[in-house]
């Protein structure tokens, strides 16, 4: 089968389009014919290094496509059917991936094999910030930078489903169109304006219940201000690059801040709560409550290049990788 493959660590150059073996499930795995793969941050920050994994190794942690083979025990699934999958073992850049069965989610009838393989990820993400990490409110007013991004946007749709005031940040005025219609009430042009002044002028000097800060390093700091005491700095990625070490005391001198920095694999660590999170997203889209944006799909052979438009900020909503 063709696969990417990274073999020492780098730019989008070190992804090299290679024919592999095809792998076989073992006991309680499957086979996926893999038909759209996501393209996430997480897949940048090993690429480059920033992650450390051993090489060689095939990216990607999510996929959809249709069940090609089952391994021993495996029950409640069969060939053909269409499923998703995160799970951080996939090797979803290729055209089959192994997965346990145990991380694969059946697909509804009216949900596309590239929607599924949008949302799972980034989906769930969204889910955990604003009904787990801090379960948002009616009345509370949240902070979500990078609006129109493929979790911002996301995010910002289930912020209002919970009833709370969104602010975003975005670059551009095509992203805050973007931002606005996925139900953001205030948008900052961080381009043109100090968000952090703005924030403060929005919620008339309290701040924000919670920022959710998946940009990092140019963001965090401005973003402890934008917080009422005893509020929230959800970190929940590094876009911009690492957040540079913090002195605790700072969040006693804020406001008694709480900090927390999750990932999602902690957020679905059980059957069970993988079930309720995706079910409660596939649920939403048939409903027409939740609307997943498919920004661009490329070709498999073409992984450095959906880095190199992942990586530039100038994508809105998702990212595919298309065998």
């Amino acid at each position: 089968m063709k696969a990417v493959r990274v073999h020492a660590t780098g730019g989008p150059e070190v992804l090299r389009f290679e024919e592999i073996p095809t792998p076989s499930p073992g006991p309680g795995e499957v086979l996926i014919r893999v038909e759209a793969a996501g393209v996430n941050f997480i897949d940048l920050y090993q690429r480059s290094g920033a992650y450390t994994v051993a090489t060689p190794f095939v990216p990607g942690q999510e996929a959809a496509g249709r069940i090609a083979a089952l391994g021993a025990g495996v029950t409640g699934l069969k060939a053909g059917d269409r499923v998703a999958c995160y799970y951080g073992g996939l090797r979803g850049y290729a055209e089959c991936a192994i997965a346990p069965a145990d991380k694969v989610v059946p697909l509804p009838g009216d949900v596309t094999t590239a929607q599924g393989a949008a949302v799972l990820l980034q989906g769930m993400t969204a889910h955990y910030l604003a009904c787990s990490t801090y379960p948002l409110r009616a009345g509370d007013t949240c902070l979500v930078h990078a609006a129109a991004g493929g979790v911002g946007l996301l995010l910002c749709q289930l912020a209002k489903q919970r009833g709370a005031r969104v602010i975003g940040t975005v670059s551009t005025a095509a992203k805050e169109v973007l931002a606005r219609a996925a139900g953001a009430d205030e948008v900052i042009r961080y381009t043109e304006t100090d968000f952090a002044i703005e924030v403060k002028r929005l919620t008339g000097g309290t701040g924000v219940q919670v920022v959710y800060d998946s940009v990092g390093k140019t963001t965090f700091t401005a973003g402890l201000g934008c917080i009422a005491p005893r509020g929230m700095m959800v970190l929940f990625g590094q876009s911009s690059g690492a957040v540079e070490p913090l002195d605790p005391q700072q969040l006693n001198h804020r406001g008694s801040l709480f900090l927390t920095r999750p990932t999602l694999a902690h957020y679905v660590a059980t059957r069970a709560e993988l079930e309720q999170r995706s079910g409660e997203l596939f649920r939403w889209m048939q409903e027409g409550r939740l609307t997943v944006r498919i920004d661009r799909e490329f070709p498999l052979a073409s992984a450095g290049e959906a880095h190199i438009a992942l990586a530039g900020r100038g994508t809105t909503g998702k990212v595919l990788l298309v065998p």
